[in-house]
């Protein structure tokens, strides 16, 4: 299986637990990295034949930016999904950093990182796509 990956997508949202960061939002950073076949891409340079990374790139956004959670545990999970079923891929790996997560004295950013696969889908939600 071969992977194709998206590092520092950039997202202003709406997630957190504490009022202000639901109210004001905040930055996130989100990469994803898509395992899929891709040989036929590699064998024929032909866009119609490749994993679409700019829809993706779109998902991730809009998803991000139009729902509210209050873990980024939960939009990990959600960008699981979403990735999962609109895109022709078998596994993905949704990484969310916080950087500025509200913890005093913390100058580092907070990260979460799932990965899921095809049978995740189909087990958690039926195989809903």
């Amino acid at each position: 299986m071969d992977t194709v990956s998206l590092h520092g997508i950039d997202v202003y949202a709406h997630h957190g637990v504490l009022p202000a960061e639901r109210e004001l939002g905040q930055r996130f950073v989100i990469d994803v990295d898509l395992w899929a076949d891709c040989s036929a891409a590699a064998l024929s340079d032909d866009l119609e034949q490749a994993l679409d990374y700019s829809v993706a790139h779109q998902l991730v956004q809009e998803k991000t930016a139009s729902t509210s959670f209050h873990l980024i545990e939960a939009l990990a999970g959600e960008l699981c999904r979403t990735l999962l079923q609109n895109l022709p891929v078998e596994k993905v790996l949704v990484r969310v950093h916080k950087p500025q997560a509200p913890i005093p004295g913390f100058m580092g950013q907070a990260t979460v990182t799932l990965t899921r696969d095809r049978s995740w889908l189909d087990t958690t939600f039926g195989g809903a796509r």
